[in-house]
Formats: C-alpha cells, structure tokens, sequence
C-alpha cells in the first residue's frame, strides 16, 4: 500500500477568476505546496536543502482538469510517489473535493539540482531513502 499525502486547501478569492472558478495555473500552486509540506513533514525543510545549494525543479508535468473548484470551497490535495530514482522523482497528484469528486489529476516529474551549478544532482541519500519507504 502506497502512502498518501493529504493538504487541506481553502479557495481564496486571489485563487479565482471573474466567475469564481479556480484560475487553472493556481493548481500547479497547491499541487507544490502539498508537495513542500509533505517533504516538511518528513523531516526535510527546503530551507535547509537551500542552504546546501540543493533544490527540487519541476521537470515535466501532465495535469487533466475534470471538473471546476470554487471560491471558498475547501479542497484537499492527495500526494503520492509513483517513482524515486537517483535524481528524480515522479508524483502522482489529485485534488479532491468535500465530496471526494476528483476536479484534478497530474504526474510532476521534479529533478534534483545544484542551484549552483544548475545541474542535476543525485538527491541526498537521507531524502531518497526516506521517499523510498513511502512507496
């Protein structure tokens, strides 16, 4: 059994266009901050990766939009890892919401990077270890 990540997101009205409905590109937003959380949760703040000139770059991402989120609803935003190699890593994302409809699926394929260099880096063993036991 896969672990899941799960993030409650409340739709603001900044989140929205002029009829009320979430701006499309402001999933991809709740989409990294479950994924910046659930990294936070594990023990690993992106801030101290920062500090060591590591940091994960969004790569590919594929994302079908089902159905319309609102303002004000309260969503939910599952997380799981499809996929950890030496210096990527592949979720699978969906927002759902009060009801458990589906409104968004995406793959997120991220790198591990240098920052300083901007090249690809295998990601920190204590990091890959820790996202290989989620699978």
């Amino acid at each position: 059994m896969k672990s899941i990540h799960s993030l409650p997101i409340r739709v603001y009205y900044e989140d929205t266009d002029a009829g009320g409905i979430v701006y499309y590109a402001n999933y991809l937003k709740f989409f990294e901050r479950a994924r910046t959380e659930w990294l936070r949760e594990l023990g690993f703040s992106q801030s101290n990766l920062l500090e060591q000139s590591v940091g994960f770059v969004v790569k590919r991402v594929e994302m079908e939009n089902v159905a319309p989120a609102r303002f004000d609803q309260l969503l939910e935003v599952r997380t799981e890892i499809d996929e950890v190699k030496r210096a990527s890593l592949l979720f699978r994302q969906k927002i759902i919401d009060e009801k458990q409809k589906t409104l968004v699926n995406a793959l997120v394929r991220v790198a591990c990077v240098d920052l300083d260099k901007m090249k690809p880096i295998a990601i920190p063993q204590a990091v890959r270890e820790e996202l290989s036991g989620v699978i």
